[in-house]
């Protein structure tokens, strides 16, 4: 399938450089089988329907974004992938400057080897010493924003609370699960009071979700692994929700790719830890989700070659028009969306 069919024009003045406040006061388009509704995160709970079940997902974001040096060479390192108790897979700037066993001092004694280059220009990097990683990168690390943020303003410290979503408890992540960034524990309460379930599963998002696809063909295309986890108390309360005609519900591409990956062609979803890269383009068969909340995504992504393939290409290309015409904002401080698919029968 050729990349260019899910490119589109997005205005710079469309990216949003902060989240709204409060954070469910967002917007939100709603694509309700063939309605196309503009409403407010807020009204999400009238949208559902009672006994319908929302997924979160509960990682939390690591300050995973380094600056160092090698040698009189400054080197960035952008951590997307744990590979084992100190050694994390890292995007390099700079990685030219970069050999096989060079020492990088990120400061405050933080230093890291890297080691093993890979095919993408990629490091894994092993910390030296015996302090948790966690703690050097609290030490060391900055909260990783989007590169479509960072290149228009520094992270600071209102970052650190705005980058975080509610439910985020797993360290791990190097991105936000932003769609669950539009939810407060007020609006918890509004669905709990409509009736509405939640239940929360693991997928630490790697850096890999903002990379371009490069490729002119989406069969070219390779996808990062992630490394995600769904218990199996979990899959039974999805599985028990839609075998009684309730819906389930990702909130995220990260819950939905995670689900997705968790469930076979029968419909049922288990238990699941590992990892995942699965790819979702125009044409896959959804059976673990009824429906999804997300942001508004970059164009020639995966993610909104994913959105696509939940409602239809040319469905998406008309919404994402009139998001643009009517100020909606993108990414993921953005606004939000609700995509309900019309059911096959």
């Amino acid at each position: 399938m050729k990349v260019d069919l899910f490119d589109f024009v997005l205005p710079p003045e469309r990216i949003a450089l902060r989240p709204a406040s409060p954070r469910d006061s967002a917007r939100l388009l709603v694509l309700d089988g063939a309605a196309t509704l503009d409403r407010h995160v807020g009204d999400l709970p009238a949208a559902l329907r009672a006994g319908d079940l929302l997924v979160f997902n509960d990682t939390r974001v690591i300050p995973a974004q380094l600056e160092g040096t090698r040698g009189d060479s400054r080197i960035g390192a952008t951590l997307h992938k744990r590979e084992g108790p100190r050694r994390w897979r890292a995007f390099i700037r700079n990685a030219r400057r970069l050999r096989d066993g060079d020492e990088i001092d990120f400061g405050n004694g933080v230093t890291a080897y890297a080691r093993d280059r890979g095919e993408d220009g990629s490091f894994a990097l092993d910390f030296a010493g015996d302090e948790p990683v966690e703690v050097l990168l609290e030490r060391a690390g900055r909260m990783p924003l989007p590169p479509y943020i960072a290149a228009r303003r520094p992270a600071d410290a209102r970052d650190a609370d705005d980058y975080q979503t509610m439910f985020a408890a797993e360290k791990g992540a190097v991105a936000a699960p932003t769609a669950a960034l539009h939810f407060t524990p007020e609006l918890m309460a509004k669905f709990a009071e409509a009736g509405i379930e939640h239940a929360t599963l693991t997928l630490h998002v790697g850096a890999g979700t903002f990379l371009p696809v490069k490729a002119d063909d989406t069969l070219d295309h390779k996808m990062h692994a992630e490394w995600g986890r769904i218990d199996a108390a979990t899959a039974d309360r999805l599985n028990a929700v839609r075998a009684r005609g309730g819906r389930v519900i990702a909130v995220g591409t990260t819950s939905l790719r995670l689900i997705e990956s968790a469930t076979g062609a029968d419909g049922v979803i288990r238990p699941f830890e590992g990892d995942t890269a699965i790819f979702i383009t125009p044409g896959y068969r959804f059976n673990g989700i009824d429906g999804l909340v997300t942001n508004f995504h970059l164009p020639r992504s995966t993610l909104f070659m994913l959105v696509s393939a939940l409602m239809g290409t040319e469905r998406m290309q008309a919404a994402y028009a009139h998001a643009v015409r009517d100020g909606y904002r993108f990414y993921s401080y953005g606004d939000a969306s609700l995509l309900l698919p019309t059911k096959e029968t």
